[in-house]
């Protein structure tokens, strides 16, 4: 019985005493990562993506499409950096920016035809919010300067932590 019993006690003191309580800032949820580069579906995808944006007229349908496919390659850069292809991944992040900007004109400009952009602009703080975080994971990770060295070209060099710092400045002042 003491047996049973102490043992009943190293569990209940490794599963309720030693939890880590985890509080996301964000409820915005990034999207699973599709097609990542250098798979064959990927020039496919890139096809798709330009044909889309026709689809999404208008500002409000702008604004979806920026963010939605800022999400979509802040996720891809996060996944290669966690398997290491920094070129790549620098890319992707560079893309998430590019897109991530152009967000923030699309609402401003539904706001001067006179729609309400209250609820649009929540999203886009959430969103900020969330790749923020994810930024901050991505740069505990990574090394500060990388060296890309292809077999048959020069070498680049890559300033990692300034790309991803670079990236959390774009979040946090273009709102």
């Amino acid at each position: 019985m003491k047996t049973f019993f102490r043992f009943f006690l190293l569990v209940f003191f490794f599963f309720y005493i030693l939890k880590t309580s985890v509080f996301a800032e964000s409820s915005y949820v990034l999207p699973y990562p599709s097609s990542m580069p250098g798979s064959f579906a990927y020039r496919f995808h890139l096809v798709y993506e330009n044909i889309s944006k026709y689809w999404y007229f208008g500002s409000f349908g702008q604004f979806e499409y920026n963010l939605k496919l800022a999400d979509k390659y802040l996720v891809e850069a996060k996944t290669l950096f966690d398997y290491k292809q920094y070129l790549l991944a620098v890319e992707s992040l560079g893309k998430s920016n590019y897109y991530f900007r152009k967000s923030l004109p699309s609402l401003k400009k539904a706001e001067k035809e006179g729609k309400s952009i209250s609820q649009k602009r929540l999203v886009l703080k959430e969103a900020a919010q969330k790749h923020v975080e994810t930024l901050e994971e991505m740069q505990i990770g990574s090394p500060e300067i990388f060296n890309w060295q292809p077999e048959k070209a020069s070498p680049t060099m890559l300033n990692i932590k300034g790309t991803i710092e670079n990236a959390i400045n774009v979040r946090k002042n273009d709102l």
